[in-house]
């Protein structure tokens, strides 16, 4: 604790001892009189400066809560110092029929509304939206029942010893339900919470024992302003700043664990309770004959109002509670909607997986004789070949290397493993692929027009994967455009921050959904899934369709690297694979 809160709490402490001296040295007089009610007002109105500072530094509902205990603790003082000045300033007694006795009345209310906020359990904003109506159902309840119990013989029929039991019997019972409720809050937390509540729950507990104890002293004629009544009533004034000082603006912290929402309900049900309890006090006030009429036309009045006024408030429930039913249900459908896709999402990588592990089988039978017919090119390399059976020679030893590295990217794609990645030039492997479909492309006499971007930002990839990807859908375009297109244009640009590859071939034949009928076969499906998933692992993605004038296309988008290192465009691929661009 601070040095300058220890010497406030001794200034408390020392006020505290002077009081209680006071009341049991001195007789009763004006001076004692006037002593004790100026010190039990500093008293209030340093519990109060205290809790200031928690509720500035607070937010959200520890704002609210620290903000309604403050204004029950103001409007405390506001009677205590209604009270000081008729017993100090005017030097009489307060009236029998006092019109400030709502404020003592209504001061417990605020604090009922903190404290059933309960700020140490963690809510949704939804549920505090709803709860904040039915505690002002509650509060519009007991201010009713104040007026109902009390008004009708303080104006409407004085009559002061009817007066003074109801009141007395309606700030009991209000006492009461503030009790049980800081109990209720003492026992279901922990913690610097638990302690909190303790200590309000302690001080509230000595100020109703003693108030009791002191209107017994009063229907008796003993009690005097300064009597010993007023040391216990004073102690729990002087408690309000040691539970302000003590606590921390940034602590208790609300209980995050998982609520239940009995809570709730219970709130929800009193509010009824309290709404549908209107007709019952009307029929009471009608039927009780043992008052006058006056009073049972008044109360019968009050009910009314009160009822039309908490009848408003209900309908206003209902239409908040249906608008979050709304609410939640479009958030329901939302998130069904979401599981659908990701279902759909489950099911495709599924099939990418049986994929990925047929491929891989066939790839690891495939190795074998690669591996030994890249051994006897590499032998027949050496032997004494003419120039063009050398240059023959070449090419076999150079497609089979490009034939393992095919094997070796379909074993790395079966395993669902991650791939060492480096900057690849997308223009680079575009070329590459074309030159090697060459044979294809002219055999089924197609030409290519390239229209690749000069400026085109490298991707970070495996460059044996993406040529794969090149190659698998030239052989897709070249296959859908059968003998009714006889140009294939493949183009490169950059969009955005992606690098994008789109081949298209006019006159293929379109189902109706835009995909050419060649490239349903089950070759093209399995390539094309291979395709995605390496796409996909390259943080891409491959878009199937049609370009308009029954052009089938395929279109390939890639995240740019757009701080990649300046190399040769031929480095991003294999020694083996290293070609002349292709014009």
């Amino acid at each position: 604790m601070q040095k300058r809160s220890k010497m406030w709490l001794a200034a408390v402490l020392a006020a505290l001892g002077g009081l209680m001296l006071s009341a049991l040295l001195l007789p009763q007089s004006f001076r004692l009189a006037a002593v004790t009610d100026i010190i039990q007002a500093l008293l209030l109105l340093s519990g109060l400066i205290s809790f200031l500072p928690l509720a500035l530094r607070s937010q959200g509902r520890m704002r609210l809560f620290w903000s309604l205990l403050i204004l029950g603790l103001l409007l405390w003082l506001s009677y205590q110092l209604l009270w000081t000045y008729f017993e100090v300033v005017l030097r009489r007694r307060l009236p029998d029929i006092f019109a400030g006795d709502v404020v003592l009345f209504l001061n417990i209310v605020p604090m009922m509304a903190a404290i059933a906020l309960r700020p140490h359990v963690a809510r949704d904003e939804n549920a505090a939206r709803l709860e904040r109506i039915d505690f002002t159902l509650l509060f519009v309840w007991w201010l009713y029942l104040y007026v109902l119990l009390v008004i009708p013989w303080q104006y409407v029929v004085p009559n002061v010893a009817a007066y003074e039991r109801n009141l007395n019997n309606a700030y009991s019972a209000e006492k009461a339900a503030f009790l049980l409720g800081l109990a209720a809050c003492w026992i279901g937390s922990q913690g610097a919470w638990r302690k909190l509540y303790f200590n309000l729950f302690a001080m509230s507990f000595t100020y109703s024992a003693s108030s009791a104890v002191a209107n017994w002293a009063i229907a008796r004629n003993e009690y005097y302003s300064g009597s010993f009544y007023d040391i216990p009533l004073a102690c729990s004034t002087a408690w309000l700043t040691w539970i302000g000082l003590r606590s921390n603006p940034e602590e208790p912290q609300a209980d995050a664990r998982e609520v239940s929402t009995s809570y709730g309900v219970w709130v929800a049900r009193c509010g009824m309770i309290a709404a549908f309890s209107m007709p019952l006090f009307a029929a009471w006030a009608i039927s009780d004959s043992a008052i006058p009429a006056r009073i049972r036309l008044f109360r019968l009045v009050a009910t009314l109002l009160a009822a039309l006024v908490m009848g408003v408030m209900v309908f206003r429930r209902q239409y908040r509670l249906e608008r979050e039913l709304v609410h939640m249900l479009s958030d329901s459908r939302e998130s069904f909607e979401k599981l659908k896709r990701l279902q759909a999402q489950i099911l495709q990588s599924e099939k990418l997986a049986s994929i990925g592990q047929l491929v891989g089988g066939a790839a690891h039978e495939l190795n074998n004789p690669i591996t030994a017919m890249l051994g006897y090119s590499d032998l027949l390399l050496n032997a004494k070949l003419t120039p063009r059976q050398q240059t023959l020679a070449a090419k076999i030893g150079r497609d089979i290397r490009r034939t393992k590295s095919l094997v070796a990217s379909l074993i790395s794609f079966a395993r669902q493993g991650p791939t060492p990645k480096s900057p690849v030039d997308l223009n680079t492997l575009v070329r590459t692929a074309i030159k090697l479909a060459q044979p294809q492309l002219e055999s089924l006499n197609i030409s290519v027009q390239c229209e690749l971007d000069k400026e085109l930002p490298k991707v970070l990839g495996d460059a044996n994967q993406l040529l794969q990807v090149c190659q698998q859908l030239l052989g897709n375009c070249s296959r859908a455009a059968g003998d009714s297109s006889k140009t294939l244009l493949v183009r490169t640009q950059g969009e955005h921050e992606s690098c994008v590859l789109s081949m298209t071939t006019a006159g293929a034949k379109l189902e109706s959904t835009g995909q050419a009928t060649a490239s349903d076969s089950m070759e093209d499906a399995e390539g094309l899934s291979a395709c995605q998933g390496i796409v996909q692992e390259h943080g891409g993605r491959i878009v199937r369709g049609h370009a308009g004038d029954e052009a089938f296309s395929l279109r390939v988008e890639l995240p740019a690297l757009l701080s990649s290192p300046l190399r040769e465009p031929d480095a991003t691929l294999p020694a083996p694979w290293r070609v002349r661009p292709f014009a």
